[in-house]
């Protein structure tokens, strides 16, 4: 049977394979240059339109709320329809209400166009990690999906860099009509791209609802609830340190748009290492111990990167710190790929993590009020905590799965 074959410990990704990685992590380098953006156009956007803090924070929340419905709908469709079919129409939505927000009025016209947008990026995630997957030889799986993750970390290094070039000449509306640059994109993956030959196999027994093998029985449920958790606790920790930490560096340290946007760019390359690293670890040694060993790390730099004061060490530490903290996003798509069978992968590839990512749009708001109250040294220490619970979880509910076939 292919699925053997392919997870065989000598097998090669073939040219399907390398089209399905490339296809991926285009998309959701988009999706990670739109997300960026939008914090650095933040304050522009919020004088622009009389937006309140609450409100302009809340365009970050309601993106990711939309990004768990996007995340729910799309990854049931893909399980129906096919991996491809299914990524195309996500980044197609995403592309053209992005770029509806450079059309915006005021806070409730682009609160919807946000949200809908969000509908598609929680689309791409699961899906691309899913199509990803199924395309790869099991030995090579967890770094082919940190390759995907890798695609995010291109595209807000690129937001980055051209935000702070960009943002004074062409303002914030021009920056959101670069948003339609996807759906170009869209075009070449349906054309580029076929479906993976393990769900050609399988598309015939799709059962009528693939949410339902997420919870078939109390192993099955344990196992969703600890992927749930570690989800949450990636994208919370990973939401509230970016979406503040430019204010963070502005307010306590003085530093300038151009001073952040380094910082931005130097922690954003420490996660891509992170992530690059945690795919090569995770299939040498397994994915409890990676998981493991990148938690911890993220639990005592947290720490110590509130302590820091001097730009240098603000510098260095936060490269130190986004390693461990982001490190983790490349071995989520290869885990949940092994824990879930092909009539349901794509569902819960989206639906864990999409759910994770919505408790994760909380992060902002939960370290905007925490730093109203007791600062932001405070807030950014507090946010070690969710490792530990990290911790707990992988420990007590995420079995190994390491070079496991797809089922």
């Amino acid at each position: 049977m292919s699925t053997v074959t392919a997870a065989g410990a000598d097998a090669r990704p073939d040219t399907a394979a390398h089209k399905a990685l490339f296809a991926s992590a285009i998309g959701y380098a988009m999706d990670g240059f739109d997300l960026l953006i939008l914090g650095f156009m933040l304050r522009a956007i919020s004088a622009e339109l009389g937006l309140t803090p609450p409100q302009a924070g809340s365009l970050v929340t309601w993106t990711l709320v939309g990004a768990v419905v996007g995340g729910i709908l799309f990854g049931i469709l893909s399980d129906y329809y096919g991996r491809v079919r299914v990524l195309t129409w996500t980044i197609l939505l995403f592309a053209v209400f992005t770029g509806l927000c450079a059309f915006a009025q005021g806070y409730w016209d682009l609160l919807v166009y946000r949200t809908i947008a969000g509908l598609g990026l929680g689309g791409e995630f699961g899906i691309g990690m899913t199509l990803v997957a199924e395309a790869w030889p099991a030995s090579k799986r967890a770094r082919a999906c940190s390759y995907v993750a890798l695609g995010w970390q291109a595209g807000v290094l690129l937001a980055a860099l051209v935000t702070p070039a960009l943002l004074p000449v062409i303002g914030w509306r021009g920056m959101f009509i670069v948003g339609l640059i996807p759906g170009v994109i869209a075009f070449v993956v349906r054309w580029y791209v076929g479906e993976p030959k393990i769900f050609l196999e399988r598309a015939r027994t799709t059962p009528a609802m693939p949410l339902k093998l997420l919870v078939k029985d109390a192993a099955t449920t344990k196992i969703s609830l600890g992927m749930l958790i570690l989800c949450a606790v990636q994208n919370f920790g990973y939401y509230g340190v970016m979406i503040w930490m430019p204010n963070y560096l502005a307010t306590q340290f003085k530093f300038g748009l151009t001073q952040s946007s380094l910082w931005t760019a130097v922690t954003i390359l420490g996660m891509a290492v992170g992530i690059f690293v945690f795919g090569l670890f995770a299939d040498r040694v397994g994915r409890r111990p990676a998981l493991l060993t990148f938690q911890a790390g993220a639990f005592v730099m947290v720490l110590v990167y509130s302590q820091l004061t001097g730009e240098t060490a603000l510098l260095i530490g936060g490269a130190v710190m986004g390693l461990f903290v982001n490190g983790m996003l490349g071995g989520y798509g290869a885990l949940l790929s092994e824990l879930y069978p092909t009539e349901a992968r794509a569902t819960a590839e989206n639906v864990l993590f999409n759910l994770g990512r919505g408790v994760g749009g909380f992060g902002p708001v939960v370290v905007g009020a925490l730093a109203t109250g007791y600062g932001f040294s405070v807030a950014i220490a507090l946010l070690a905590v969710i490792y530990l619970i990290d911790i707990v979880a992988t420990l007590a509910l995420i079995p190994e799965r390491k070079g496991a076939a797809l089922e």
